[in-house]
């Protein structure tokens, strides 16, 4: 089979592999549509390490094509979206409420990880029955992939913010995750959400998703106009989408006493990220800082699915361009480099 991989760091390029065999609890899926995320520019430009001829991707539906002898619920020929994280169901740090850290810090995390990625014509799915979710009849592919991971990690961004109803929201970089995580502050019940971005486009996709006010960084101060808009307050939760040491400090500082700085973001540069410490209250101000990884499992996945079949959002508002999965070495560049004032990038196979 033919599949797009990290050579090594900062070289990507395709090559031939063997169509992988499921384990006796696995599956292997047939890829009929995928999204590149810019997570997969942090692996390729040395983010977990040195990786050679690695499949890169995580986030792809398609068809299953084979299980093994113990999986119960699912069957070749079967539409299924699988997300970007799949914990091993077992592992203790499942049994604890945190299957996405199964293995270790991260260790959910495998696709283009600790194992060949979905960025190729056929992938493999450990734990099948718990982490492939059927997609229903009447969404498509380039809708039920969203679900994956970029619908997945904004709304747990919002889920995590302990958004009180009525509250106020301040997400911070408008990206695929930080829109998904103004539609899901909306569907948590905020009162007002506030977007801080300064691209066109995504101010425009912010608003289309539910963002009252934007603030651009590049012409106001953020922490300003964000006392401002809230009479001086703060807000409720504050949602880092972006993963800057710089942004994770504004959003401390917009953050009211008693509040939550929400982080989803991926911090792949330095050594530390700071707090500071007068906004933090010296460290005695009740500022919850709640942190985590996409969800994954079956059952998170149906949730999503169910969101969508019943029309909540539309995240395909966000497909800025289309490739063919042979024309995959210019969609990453288009997707890597941010070129086309591009949003999110989705390959077909």
């Amino acid at each position: 089979m033919k599949a797009f991989v990290m050579k090594e760091i900062g070289r990507v390029g395709f090559m031939d592999k063997p169509v992988p065999e499921p384990g006796p609890a696995d599956a292997v899926v047939r890829t009929t549509s995928a999204l590149i995320c810019t997570s997969d520019s942090h692996t390729v430009k040395g983010g977990i390490g040195p990786r050679q001829d690695l499949t890169l991707g995580h986030e792809a539906v398609g068809v299953v094509h084979a299980v093994g002898g113990e999986v119960k619920d699912f069957r070749p020929g079967d539409r299924v979206l699988v997300g970007a994280i799949t914990p091993d169901w077992g592992d203790l740090a499942a049994q604890n409420g945190f299957p996405s850290q199964t293995g270790g810090a991260l260790g959910g995390f495998k696709f283009a990880n600790s194992k060949d990625g979905v960025f190729a014509e056929y992938f493999h799915v450990n734990d099948a029955d718990a982490n492939l979710a059927r997609i229903p009849d009447a969404l498509p592919d380039e809708t039920a992939v969203y679900c994956a991971d970029m619908l997945s990690t904004g709304f747990m961004g919002a889920e995590k913010g302990d958004i009180p109803v009525g509250g106020t929201v301040a997400v911070l970089a408008l990206g695929p995750v930080g829109l998904m995580a103004v539609a899901g502050a909306r569907l948590r019940g905020a009162g007002r959400v506030i977007g801080i971005e300064s691209v066109d486009s995504r101010k425009k996709l912010a608003r289309a998703y539910g963002a009252d006010e934007i603030v651009d960084f590049t012409s106001e101060d953020v922490v300003e106009r964000v006392q401002e808009l809230t009479d001086g307050q703060g807000v409720d939760t504050a949602i880092e989408a972006l993963g800057a040491d710089i942004t994770f400090q504004t959003a401390v500082r917009i953050t009211k006493p008693g509040g939550t700085i929400s982080n989803i973001g991926y911090f792949g540069e330095g050594d530390f990220v700071r707090i500071p410490r007068l906004e933090w209250g010296v460290g005695m101000a009740d500022k919850t800082i709640a942190t985590g990884l996409c969800p994954g499992g079956r059952l998170r996945m149906e949730r999503l699915l169910r969101l969508l079949e019943a029309k909540r959002l539309d995240p395909t508002l966000t497909t800025t361009r289309t490739f063919a999965f042979d024309d995959m070495e210019r969609a990453f560049q288009v997707s890597d480099e941010k070129l086309e004032d591009v949003v999110k990038v989705l390959v077909t196979f």
